[in-house]
């Protein structure tokens, strides 16, 4: 037997599985995307002549939770049993669009809301009579039979949610049993190096001069580290790392992933959106109707902040913007090139796409980041991924009927109407 290859090959085994192992934190750190469990709806209730409550708490939250709460008193009054306080509910629902124009009017209650809190509430015109029912029908149901609140569990970046997709993190636990693999090999290796050299020493006699060399011959190093195969590993390895960094930077031109300017005043999405779920609506009010979603006027803060919290500088800072006939000059977080068309009403309005598909926990961030990379890859992945919500209707009926015509029962993606089209995004 030759001993000295013998143990060339169990160095370089080591050598090996010294490199693996300095490779194996670079794959175990693969992103896993969390999926977002789909709650169960909750059951409609009928109230307050036909309203739906179920209804009536969207449009709560979207438009009245800024300001109002069912048992607290917010900006403004608690709003439980509110619909015992009016002598019908005709009367309720045109203090909810036209508030002034009722305060005015000389309505007694009205008058006394505004003589306690020093306000108008903003009209709320743009609400149909069936948004302003639903809404009378949950607040008549919060104040009859509560919601109780249920205690949810958050999920921070450092603990997935239990459905997410680990597909992505299977190469570590590969990794990790071919390393146990080789490291069984070699210690078995060894065990059989040690058994041969005690036999081969009890026959001394037996052997020739070039047996003893091999046997009490010295570890030489160099012929590992001047063994071709060994540096080919070692020049392949070096090679592949300095291209992986070079092709990242490379790629990263132009994303801002990450980026998270200071704001000339501090705002937390946290407290608003997070503590308080203050909806995107509110601040953002293009996101449903124009291409941008718009930042906030002064006067959307003023909305609350000319009673809360009128003593901190932050709030200073709006109060002389205002009294200055001053713009804030907020710094953009998320651009896109110029050569590249996006509408948020047609994804947010028409597609339904929730804001944090895009933006990331947002309620989480007490300085807002750009949470996607916004790359054209990033874009068209999406397409292909995202379901197209033709349920009630009826623009894509003629649409999914020629599409499950061709192709069965196969769901009717972005992709499928269009989507991948260079013109739907550059022209």
């Amino acid at each position: 037997m030759n001993q000295r290859l013998t143990s060339q090959i169990v160095r370089f085994s080591f050598s090996f599985l010294f490199c693996l192992g300095l490779l194996t934190p670079r794959f175990s750190h693969a992103d896993s995307t969390a999926v977002a469990a789909a709650g169960a709806p909750a059951p409609a209730v009928a109230a307050a002549g036909g309203g739906d409550a179920v209804g009536g708490e969207a449009v709560f939250k979207a438009n009245c939770k800024q300001c109002h709460a069912i048992n607290d008193v917010v900006v403004g009054p608690a709003l439980k049993d509110a619909h015992k306080r009016w002598p019908s509910k005709e009367k309720m629902a045109g203090f909810i669009k036209y508030p002034q124009k009722v305060i005015d009017g000389g309505n007694a209650y009205a008058k006394g809301l505004y003589d306690k809190y020093k306000q108008y509430m903003p009209n709320h015109d743009f609400l149909t009579d069936g948004d302003i029912d639903n809404v009378i029908a949950y607040i008549v149901k919060e104040s009859e039979n509560p919601t109780v609140a249920k205690e949810e569990t958050k999920v921070g970046p450092s603990s997935p949610e239990k459905g997410s997709d680990e597909g992505s993190g299977l190469l570590a636990p590969v990794i990790a049993i071919l390393l146990v693999t080789l490291s069984v090999v070699i210690v078995l290796l060894l065990v059989v190096i040690n058994l041969v050299s005690k036999i081969l020493g009890q026959k001394r006699e037996d052997l020739n001069e070039s047996d003893i060399d091999q046997l009490e011959g010295d570890i030489n190093w160099s012929i590992l580290f001047n063994h071709p195969l060994f540096k080919g590993v070692v020049a392949f390895v070096f090679v592949v790392m300095i291209g992986k960094v070079v092709f990242d930077k490379f790629y990263s031109i132009g994303i801002q992933q990450g980026y998270a300017p200071d704001q000339p005043i501090a705002f937390s999405h946290k407290l608003h959106a997070g503590m308080y779920e203050i909806d995107c609506n509110y601040c953002h009010t293009g996101v449903n109707k124009g291409k941008s979603a718009t930042i906030p006027a002064a006067n959307v803060c003023m909305n609350c902040h000319n009673v809360i919290k009128t003593e901190s500088p932050q709030i200073k800072k709006i109060w002389n913007a205002v009294e200055n006939n001053q713009p804030i000059k907020w710094v953009r977080i998320h651009n896109l090139p110029d050569l590249a068309y996006f509408n948020h009403a047609q994804h947010v309005k028409v597609g339904g796409i929730e804001c944090e598909k895009c933006h990331g926990p947002i309620k989480e961030m007490e300085v807002v980041q750009q949470h996607s990379p916004l790359t054209m890859g990033w874009c068209i992945n999406c397409h292909r991924e995202t379901v197209v919500k033709t349920e009630g209707n009826a623009y894509y009926d003629k649409m999914v009927e020629i599409h499950q015509a061709n192709h069965g029962t196969k769901k009717l993606k972005v992709e499928d109407i269009g989507g991948l089209e260079c013109s739907k995004c550059h022209y």
